[in-house]
């Protein structure tokens, strides 16, 4: 399956309204039958020149090397970071949909200082009051 690679039109549409803190928020885990799910949040410099980025992609497409390398250098050079978990269980109860968002929310939430705008890839987060 072909997929097309991440654009920044986005980021640059909340740049242009003058967002600066913007997270990024994805989930890990949806597929596996046995939990948990996790999510992370980062919130990177937008003025800032990052290298790095082109490497980042879907986890599954990483080396377990190259994932362990890039976490190390977003921890390092985000402005935040963040990871929600939410356990099997937790999923056998909500249901996997509210159980990633619930994930996400929690990622969101340990970001210090607090996003102005997050993006989302595919999920809605309707309890999280943020364009």
């Amino acid at each position: 399956m072909h997929k097309q690679r991440p654009s920044y039109d986005y980021e640059y549409l909340f740049i242009e309204q003058g967002f600066t803190l913007i997270a990024g928020v994805d989930e890990a885990g949806r597929a596996p039958l046995a939990g948990p799910v996790s999510a992370g949040a980062v919130i990177l410099d937008t003025s800032a020149v990052h290298s790095w980025l082109g490497e980042v992609r879907d986890s599954k497409l990483l080396s377990a090397r190259m994932r362990c390398k890039l976490e190390s250098i977003i921890q390092r050079e985000a402005i935040a970071w963040g990871v929600g978990m939410v356990s099997h269980s937790e999923i056998d109860s909500f249901g996997i949909a509210r159980a990633t968002r619930l994930a996400m929310k929690k990622a969101i939430c340990k970001l210090e200082p607090q996003p102005q705008a997050i993006l989302v890839d595919f999920l809605r987060l309707p309890e999280v009051f943020l364009p």
